[in-house]
Parts: C-alpha cells; structure tokens; sequence
C-alpha cells in the first residue's frame, strides 16, 4: 500500500497495489505448492479476470465461484475449470445454463440435498457433497456425507468428494483472541472433513477432492486432511484481515481513496465515501467502519451512503479539506462488488484500469 494516495482520477475510488497484490498470490501459491494441495481461489472477492489469469498462471487449479453468473463471466474470459461453491436449486432458465456451462468448462456445483442434485441431472455438472463444520449455514453433517453420496448417485450424477466453509473463523468471540477463533475454526474444518472423507469411503467412494476454505484458516492448515483450498479475500486483505491478524497492513493490496470534503471540528473531518463505496460491514474483530491507516487511532464512527465520518484522537492533526486519504474497507469482497473498476496503482501511480466484470452477476 503506497504511503500517499495517489492522484490523477476522481474520488471515491479503489485501487490496487500491483506489487503487493502479486506478492500475494505468490505467497499463497507457494504455500500450496510446498503444502502438497491444490488451490482453487474463490472468484467473487475479486471479480475481475485479469486478477483470475495471474492466479490462474501462478498455479492455481481453477477457481471457485459464488453464483452461475460469476462463473459465465469468468468461463467467457478462458477459465476451464469452475466450481460453484454453494447447493443450487435449479429453475429451467438456470439449469439451462448450467448445461451450457458444463459444455465448454470442467464444472462441478455443491450439494447437500438428493432434492437440489435431482436438478442438476443432465446438465454435465459434477456434485461435491458439502459438509458444516461449524458455521452452521449450509451442508450435511459430516457423518450423513456417505449417504447423500449414494442418493446423487443413484440420480446418475458422479460424485467429486466433499467440502466446507469454515465461516466461523472470522466469527467474533469475547472470550478468545482472534488466533485461537481462526485455529478452532481451522481444526473444526480439518474433523469435519476427515469424518466426511471416511463417510464417503464407507459407502464405496473415493473422494477425489477434499476441499476446504476461507483465508483466515488458510494459513493454519495441517497436513493429512485437506487436498484443496478455496481462499478468496488473500489476494487483496482487508481491515477484517489485518484484525484478525491474518495479515499485516503491508499485506492490504486493495484500498479506497477519498476526498476530505468537510472538516467541521478538529477532532472530526468527512469524506465522500460512503457504504456505496465501502461497503456497510462492521464485526467485533474491527473497530469502525474501515481502517485509516494514515491517521493512527482515527476511527470511522459514522458512515452514510456517500459520507463516511472519520473522528481523530486528541492532539492529532487534522487533514485539510481537498486531501486524499486512504481507507481499508473492513470487508473487500463487498467493497469490490460495489465499484465498476479497480485502478491498478505501482510506484504511486496509475498503471492500468481492470474491470470489475462480474460486479452484479448474483443470480
């Protein structure tokens, strides 16, 4: 992240550090690589294909998707190997295109219902089987993974292996550090999978993918368990991050910049970016609306669609109306979802202009 905002395009606005963005793909590439798992980035902290081939290049091999739009952008732009991470429930229209997805790209979709895989039947999609490990969203519990494995099965559907989302990694907890909620979480997943794993044995398959996710656990991965990863917001970092201690600031490729448009009392100024810049999310872990790094103890105390109100400690010097200041968004992932395009910044300046091709594409 550079130390001053960049200049020359209108505010508010994301950009991307390219150096630090590159950094870490690469570091979690690596860590793949010497792990002995196969990483499968989740897409929709991104949205963005040019980010996709640089992780796609680095050795990734595919990418996960949140919905069947995401994954016709990111087919249309040369993905060949996708993976919608969530049960579907299929309408005629939506199968369709799963069908016409499945024709062009290797394409495998969640499932944790004989009832939602029954949709999927003719469409060329694979099911892998989807298992909670203690986020308590969406998935079957472990032990039940060999069962519902017969039941797609007899639907004529092949079964790939079994996943989770170890959501409860980010969860907030008064009475543990943010480490020990990432390790109980990242040991929940690895059980939860092992049992999963076991079930599908035991009733005649074996699992070719194990697969687990989220970039606060990725880190605390042991070996033995898990043959796949699906982290997503690890390419850009966030102030949810950065709480989590999951990275440091330097780690933050992606940040917004805004204008200062109101100073009305020394211990106070306004900037003109608002949740529709960076998103509305809050959580225990991060103070705030987002983080400003520039202003050591600032804090977003108040934040409208268009104005995010920034309350300084005492005896810290104001900024003056008309400066640029960077801010973290406490989560990317709908920070991204919120802006047409990423500004790709080196050396402080404006190198290129990616679209967020994706943005929208929720159904």
């Amino acid at each position: 992240m550079p130390d001053t905002p960049p200049e020359g395009f209108a505010t508010p606005a994301l950009t991307v550090d390219r150096d630090v963005l590159e950094r870490n793909i690469g570091r979690m590439a690596r860590y793949a690589a010497t792990g002995g798992f196969a990483l499968r980035p989740h897409a929709k902290t991104h949205k963005c294909p040019q980010i996709a081939e640089l992780q796609l290049a680095a050795g990734a091999v595919g990418l996960t998707v949140a919905t069947i739009g995401e994954a016709e952008v990111f087919a249309a732009t040369g993905a060949r190997d996708l993976f919608i991470a969530y049960p579907l429930w299929l309408d005629e229209g939506k199968r369709d295109r799963v069908a016409a997805l499945a024709a062009n790209v290797r394409l495998s979709a969640g499932v944790d219902s004989a009832e939602s895989a029954q949709r999927l039947i003719g469409t060329g999609a694979l099911a892998v089987i989807e298992v909670d490990s203690g986020h308590h969203r969406t998935g079957v519990q472990p032990a039940e993974a060999g069962t519902v494995a017969k039941a797609v099965r007899s639907l004529g559907l092949d079964v790939e292996g079994v996943f989770t989302f170890p959501g409860h990694g980010m969860a907030h907890d008064p009475d543990a550090t943010p480490t020990q909620v990432r390790l109980h979480a990242a040991r929940d997943q690895e059980k939860a999978l092992a049992e999963a794993a076991d079930s599908l044995r035991a009733a005649g398959f074996e699992p070719n993918v194990v697969s687990g996710g989220s970039t606060p656990t990725a880190a605390l991965r042991e070996d033995g368990v898990i043959s796949e990863l699906r982290p997503g917001v690890y390419v850009f970092n966030d102030a949810m991050q950065v709480a989590l201690g999951s990275c440091t600031i330097e780690d933050v490729a992606l940040s917004a910049v805004a204008t200062v448009v109101s100073v009305p009392a020394p211990d106070r100024f306004v900037l003109d970016a608002g949740s529709k810049t960076l998103g509305a999310d809050v959580n225990g872990w991060a103070r705030g609306y987002g983080l400003v790094p520039g202003y050591p103890g600032a804090m977003i105390t108040q934040l409208s669609e268009h104005h995010a109100v920034v309350t300084l400690p005492l005896d810290t010097r104001s900024p003056r109306l008309g400066d640029r200041v960077t801010v973290i968004p406490n989560h990317v992932c709908n920070a991204v979802n919120l802006a047409d395009e990423l500004l790709v910044v080196r050396d402080g300046r404006v190198v290129d202009r990616w679209p967020v091709a994706a943005r929208g594409a929720n159904a």
